[in-house]
């Protein structure tokens, strides 16, 4: 189920109704999208989109947390996104490297442990070892995980894991005739995460664009005209709100 809102420079109001913390999603996906325009419409470089974004992922981040959510994937990088001109794709590897390198000590302060979903192995040795090592020293992180998707796509991902249970059936370690649906999610990316209950796409586009696929199929949708950079924890509030609206029947009557 699809929920949109409508966006308005001028709505300054705090959404109708309050977050029921006895139901709250688990687990909530947000595609990352709009950086580029927000910067536009400000006559800035798209770095400088992508840079607020950053930003505005650290408040949404420690919302979260004030709330208790268990688990936040961010959409970052996609599969698809090295196809953005050079000049970008670099400013990009820059931003996310200088996210890394704070990361430790950020992510002790909120005791948040972080994790990357995604074929890191295109990136470059230098951010590959900022990956491991800020995953490596937040391991023990309690107060929420959060999950950077980064050269990531949902279907690659399913084609990884369906390697990877290829050589497992060929190693004799699982039997073909005894997968199910909860042994090839092992294989997952996400495989130590909550299911996925609700995945928010600001700027206005409508499709998920290969995020989560396989991890999607009951997740609730909200989406908005807001590009990345201006959401707000209001805007959060209102997502929470309206998957808590939300009858979850899973396929039952």
């Amino acid at each position: 189920m699809f929920f949109r809102k409508k966006f308005d420079n001028s709505d300054k109001a705090v959404p109708k109704g309050q977050i029921d913390m006895s139901r709250l999603p688990k687990h909530i996906g947000i595609i990352l999208d709009g950086n580029g325009r927000w910067a536009k419409r400000r006559g800035l470089p798209r770095s400088a989109g992508h840079r607020q974004g950053a930003k505005t992922l650290e408040r949404i981040m420690d919302y979260c947390i004030s709330l208790g959510i268990e688990a936040l994937t961010a959409y970052a990088f996609s599969t698809e996104n090295w196809s953005r001109p050079e000049e970008e794709v670099s400013a990009l590897m820059d931003l996310l490297y200088s996210y890394l390198i704070s990361a430790e000590k950020r992510f002790a302060e909120k005791d948040a442990r972080f994790m990357v979903s995604g074929d890191i192995s295109r990136f470059d040795d230098r951010l590959q070892r900022a990956i491991k090592h800020a995953e490596d020293v937040t391991k023990d992180g309690k107060a929420i995980i959060v999950n950077l998707a980064l050269n990531y796509g949902g279907r690659d991902e399913i084609v990884r894991a369906a390697r990877k249970v290829s050589e497992d059936v060929k190693k004799g370690k699982i039997d073909a005739e005894e997968l199910n649906e909860q042994i090839f999610a092992s294989y997952l990316d996400t495989a130590s995460l909550p299911e996925v209950d609700l995945i928010i796409r600001p700027s206005g586009e409508q499709r998920l664009s290969n995020f989560l696929l396989w991890q999607a199929a009951y997740s609730e949708f909200w989406l908005s005209d807001i590009c990345w950079p201006d959401f707000k924890e209001d805007d959060m509030k209102s997502a929470i709100i309206a998957y808590q609206n939300r009858d979850r029947r899973f396929g039952a009557v």
